[in-house]
């Protein structure tokens, strides 16, 4: 299975009830192993950070068999909305 940022969008947005989901492909060469994504979603509300990344990576278990490398933030709407106005 090709993991493509579009699929890992589809999936968060989906599973976690994403209402923002940006995803660079950091990859040397674009060749989808290494992605910075950024999860902003109300099922975070109240979590800490460690446990939101949990969330994530059980979400994206299966791809993150096929990805060398994951960097994550992950928000509230409510610290996305801080966040933009900074």
């Amino acid at each position: 299975m090709a993991v493509t940022a579009d699929h890992i969008r589809e999936k968060l947005t989906k599973e976690l009830v994403a209402v923002h989901v940006d995803i660079e492909d950091t990859s040397p060469n674009r060749c989808a192993t290494s992605f910075k994504v950024l999860v902003v979603s109300p099922q975070f509300e109240g979590k800490p950070l460690l446990q939101r990344h949990r969330m994530v990576n059980t979400c994206l278990a299966e791809e993150l068999k096929e990805i060398h490398a994951f960097e994550q933030k992950t928000l509230t709407p409510e610290q996305w909305e801080k966040q933009k106005q900074q």
